[in-house]
Order: structure tokens, then C-alpha cells, then sequence
């Protein structure tokens, strides 16, 4: 349903690098970068297959802060988003695990990014 998501970022570089090592045990890997025709500001495309479905571009914080989730093959690849996450300089937001009161097979883990933001990663897989 949803083609593509973007959020603004106040540290440009800190979030690509982020979002690179953070989003590698998924299947994504940067697939764009340019600078937005309409001003000169910098934004990154991450996605598989070379489309881009989440999207960072330097304008500052986007405040609110939201919730992000990515979908993961496995729970393994949870696992592995994770510990990215946090040594790519994540806070732990919620540790990989069951999350029963989604549904019975919902496999998840949280980190606030650098910017503030809770991202996830979720496998709905039984095992």
C-alpha cells in the first residue's frame, strides 16, 4: 500500500552511516543519492532491488519523532538488525523478542536512532 517513507535528518552523514549498517541485515543497501533539485540538500534512498522505500533527506530533525518498522525474512535477521543498530550507535528500545499481544508469532526488536526516532524491525514468520 505505502510506495515509499522519508524523514528529515538534522545530521545528514550520521544517519546515512547509520542507516547503511543498520539496514544491511535486511536486504537493504543504499540504492540513491543526490542532491533534491528543489534545494540544495542531500538525500539518500535505501531500499532492495535498486527502489528506493525509505528515504532520509537533510532538513532537519522531523519532529515529531515517529515510528518505523522493517520488515525482516527472519528472526535471525532481527538478531542481526539489532546488534547493528547498536553498535552502529543505537539505544536499545526494546530488546529482540516475542511481543505476544501483537500476535502470537510477532518477532520484534526497537532502537531510537540518532535522530530520536523509534525504528523496528518485526518478522511475523512462526519461526
Amino acid at each position: 500500500m505505502i510506495d515509499h517513507v522519508g524523514l528529515s535528518v538534522e545530521k545528514y552523514e550520521e544517519a546515512k552511516a547509520f542507516y547503511i549498517a543498520v539496514l544491511k541485515p535486511l536486504g537493504y543497501e543504499l540504492v540513491a543519492e543526490f542532491l533534491s533539485p528543489a534545494s540544495p540538500q542531500n538525500i539518500a534512498g535505501f531500499g532492495k532491488n535498486d527502489k528506493g522505500d525509505f528515504w532520509i533527506s537533510e532538513e532537519g530533525k522531523t519532529t515529531p519523532h515517529t515510528h518505523i518498522a522493517f520488515v525482516a525474512e527472519s528472526r535471525g535477521d532481527v538478531d542481526a538488525f539489532y546488534e547493528a543498530a547498536i553498535h552502529a550507535g543505537g539505544i536499545d528500545n526494546g530488546k529482540p523478542g516475542v511481543r505476544a499481544e501483537y500476535h502470537p508469532h510477532y518477532y520484534g526488536a526497537f532502537v531510537i536512532d540518532p535522530e530520536g526516532h523509534n525504528i523496528e524491525a518485526v518478522c511475523h514468520k512462526e519461526v
